[in-house]
This record gives C-alpha cells, structure tokens and sequence, in this order.
C-alpha cells in the first residue's frame, strides 16, 4: 500500500480561476505573494477583453487594426476591408487592459474620428468595473450601488394589468399594498397608473394622475421608502414629482414625449430609461431584430446621451433592456443571456421579468405560477451585474436578491 501511495503522480491543484474584474485578478496576483508594483503591471497583463465596435469605415478599420498589432493585441475586421471593397465593417478588438488601454491612446491621437472611437474604448473599460461606491440619490433616501441589489416592488393602480389588474383600485388598498410591500423588503415602490401589457390602450394623462398622485399623498413624507411612478407622461410625472415622488421611469426612454425630460431634469430626480420596440398596443406584434442586443443598447446609449441633453446628469440615469416590451421570448432570453454587454454603456441596469409572458412560454405556466421562473431571471441578472430588479412578489425575490448578493458580491452574509 505504501508504495503504490508512494508511486502515485504529484499534481498540483491546477485549476482555471473565474476572474469578472480587474479587483479578481488583482486579488489572485496578491495572494500569490507578488509585490505591490507587480501586482500593477501584471493586472494590467492578465485581464483579457474582447470589445466589438459597430459601423467603422474601412479607412478607420485598418488604422485600428494596425494600432491593435502594434500594442500586441487583435482586431478582427470584414474580410472585404483589405481589399476596400466596401464602406462600413464591425471590428472585434481582442487584448489585455493593458493593451486596449494603449491602442487607445494611440488613435486618440489620430485623425478621421478616431479619436472618439479611442474615448469609447476607454469608456468601456472603465464601466466594466464594478460599480459599488456610486450613489444613486432619491430625496432623502441613498442608494449605494455594487452594495446591493435593490427590489423594486410594484404597485399597480390599473384596473387591466396583466399581472393583477384592479385588485388596488382604491387609495386605501394601494397604500395598505404600498406598505406591506415594503415589510416584505422593497427597497423602492414603483407605483403605475396606466397598463402596459401588450394590447393595452394609453388612458388620458388626467385619469393617470388621478390614480397616482392621491396614493402618494396618502402615503406621505413618513413612508420608509423611495416612490418611482411608472409614467413616460410629462404632466403624469409632474404631478407625482410634486406630490413627493422621487424617481421616473419611463417606458418610452424619453422617445414618446420629449418634454419629460424636461421635467426630470428641473426635478433634479432619478430616471429609468427602458427599451421599447413599438407601442404597448403593438409591440408583440411580429417584433424583428437583425440583433437584439446590438439594437437594444444602441437605443438606450442614444436615449442616455438625449436624456443628458435635457440637462439629467449622468448619475442620475438608470437603464432598463425592456425584457418583454417588443421582443419575442427568444429575444427576452437572449437578452437576459448578455446582459453583462449593457454593462458597457456605464449606467446602472433596472431588469423587470416579473410573472412575464416568456416565462410562462418556457415554464408552459399561467401568470400566478411563475415565481420560481422569476426567480431564476432574476438571480442570474444579479450574476450579470444588474443593480434593481422590478417584482410583484418581493418576500419571495428579497430572499433570492439576498441570497444571489451572498454569493455574487461576498462579505459576510452568513449567520455563524
């Protein structure tokens, strides 16, 4: 026995380390034992990317490639570019940090707009780090993002919700529900006046407001926390801002009417800006894409850059893919599949897959059976970053949030 023990093979425990961020690869270089400055240069070395960027002339193609080659990395272009034979190619960029991080700087110091594409880069890089330390600020109440994931309760006051149409008709109800939804764990109650399930019809702004705004006053400056109001209607939102709300979030991404940005922006508040493809009344019906997650981000880096216009700094900008607005159910779990590339843009991620109808096409469940579905999106957008989740069923989802942050963002969640 002892020889044979003897006689077996040494190994060494080899094993490939799941590395999400520079911090990952910093801590694993440290407790090795390496030295503090070269911790830094090897952090810079081992964090590899792959970055894809989309309608490049064929001139700026060759100019980033060459860039890339030189610095040691990648670019992987149409094959048509070396031959000119067309105007516009994606290049797919593969390096170190280090590596982009110098390709770069290099072509922000070359002409044909190239100095752009270098600050985009840069930006990627720097929103692919985690984003605890960032504030987001509703009135009195701070939410310290990457801390985190906060739960969205939803209140509806519709009498056609799809989920649960006109069980909260009356002030009484929503602020009883309001209340009860924040016992079970909501961090942020998101109150909506106005359907928008697929075939729903818009409802005037007045009867909107009508079944907003006195739920809000109801519940008063005591209520423990932060009200959203699900509106993409400026006089919606400009009098449940005024009657103590503290964050918007529009549907549209600002797309539907213009002047609600205007009117966030006065209020100084917070804003979700969604993707939509389509109305609500339409918008299941037949939607294409030549790429969900290509079209979805590029719509809401555009609607970040239309909402800053507006005059909403950038801190107060949160973005939400829109999961079941405009997408079929292949789309929805695509979408969910990436949903770290939205991380890219650099702003806060809402996800809101409550109940919803691609759940019950997988599961093959009705509306009132889909918690364990739930569950499941919305522990793995927790693993993709996301930093709010928008649910009906908060006891439940609270405990999935606490337990995916346990495991996703560490510390010491465990009662010895």
């Amino acid at each position: 026995m002892e020889s044979s023990i003897s006689q077996r093979k040494k190994h060494h425990n080899a094993r490939a380390l799941v590395i999400e961020s520079q911090q990952d690869l910093i801590s694993a270089i440290q407790k090795v034992g390496a030295s503090p400055h070269g911790t830094k240069i090897m952090s810079e070395k081992g964090m590899l990317r792959a970055i894809l960027l989309e309608e490049i002339t064929f001139k700026q193609a060759i100019i980033i490639k060459q860039e890339m080659l030189s610095k040691g990395g990648d670019a992987a272009v149409h094959a048509k570019v070396a031959a000119l034979t067309g105007d516009y190619t994606d290049v797919l960029l593969m390096g170190t940090l280090r590596q982009l991080q110098r390709a770069a700087e290099g072509l922000m110091r070359q002409p044909f707009g190239l100095r752009r594409i270098g600050e985009e880069i840069l930006e990627v890089l720097d929103a692919l780090e985690p984003s605890a330390g960032r504030i987001l600020q509703l009135g009195e109440h701070t939410l310290e993002l990457g801390s985190k994931t906060y739960v969205m309760g939803i209140l509806n006051t519709t009498p056609d919700s799809f989920s649960d149409g006109g069980k909260r008709m009356t002030v009484e109800r929503a602020v009883e529900h309001a209340w009860r939804l924040v016992e079970e764990g909501a961090d942020i109650i998101d109150i909506g006046g106005e359907s928008t399930r697929p075939g729903s019809m818009p409802v005037p702004a007045e009867e909107e407001i009508q079944r907003v705004v006195p739920v809000i006053e109801a519940l008063g400056k005591d209520f423990p926390a932060p009200i959203s109001v699900d509106t993409y209607k400026s006089e919606v939102a400009e009098a449940a801002l005024g009657a103590g709300a503290h964050m918007i979030n529009d549907i549209s991404g600002l797309t539907i009417d213009p002047r609600l940005g205007e009117v966030v922006a006065e209020a100084k508040v917070p804003i979700v800006l969604m993707h939509m493809k389509g109305r609500p009344k339409d918008m299941q019906e037949n939607p294409q894409y030549e790429s969900v997650v290509s079209e979805v981000a590029r719509f809401l880096r555009d609607a970040a850059e239309r909402a800053q216009e507006y005059g909403i700094p950038a801190e107060n900008i949160i973005i939400d893919p829109g999961i079941g607005f405009g997408k079929t159910c292949a789309h929805n779990l695509e979408l969910l599949r990436k949903l770290k590339e939205l991380r890219s843009l650099g702003y806060p991620i809402l996800i809101g897959t409550s109940r919803k109808g691609f759940i019950g096409r997988t599961l093959g469940l009705p509306v009132e059976d889909r918690v364990e579905g739930t569950s499941a999106t919305v522990a793995l957008a927790i693993a993709s970053g996301v930093d709010i989740v928008r649910v009906h069923d908060v006891k439940q989802i609270t405990r999935v949030a606490r337990m995916s942050d346990a495991i996703v963002r560490g510390g010491s969640a465990c009662e010895e």
